[in-house]
């Protein structure tokens, strides 16, 4: 049965976007696709973080998602959040988004759904900046946009 999710992202500002996710059993990888207008030019962070709260805008999302207490990295290293998707290029203004990850699930007690997706202002340096900050947030800056991540058909 293939699982699928969806995140409607917005921001303060005029970052907005839409980013679809699909698993097609619980043990492959899972697709995550979309787009995301209102970018700077450059790569930008693209993470999912631990809670589905934006009451408070996007900081009440709270930290990268993390079950496994691991230092932040790139998407395909070994040492890295669940949640660590590595960066998103945009061109003009626009990053369109077609990543696959076998960290990713959309069903069981690891599962996305229902946490946040965040688009961030500058670049990810995959945890490899040299500084605390980098091994927590990839020094990835502001968080422009994000939105919950829910069940779709």
């Amino acid at each position: 049965m293939v699982l699928k999710a969806v995140c409607v992202l917005k921001g303060a500002g005029d970052t907005t976007g839409t980013v679809y996710f699909e698993q097609e059993n619980d043990s492959a990888p899972v697709k995550v696709t979309g787009e995301i207008s209102g970018l700077t030019p450059g790569e930008h962070g693209f993470h999912v973080h631990a809670f589905g709260d934006n009451t408070n805008g996007c900081i009440s999302a709270g930290p990268h998602y993390n079950p496994f207490g691991k230092n932040h990295g790139g998407p395909t290293d070994e040492e890295r959040h669940v949640g660590d998707l590595g960066n998103v290029t945009a061109e003009n203004n626009v990053a369109k988004i077609n990543i696959s990850d076998s960290l990713l699930k959309l069903s069981g007690p690891n599962s996305i759904i229902g946490r946040t997706m965040v688009i961030h202002e500058k670049v990810d340096d995959l945890g490899k900046g040299g500084n605390e900050e980098s091994l927590k947030t990839g020094n990835a800056g502001a968080r422009l946009a994000c939105g919950v991540i829910g069940i779709t058909q």
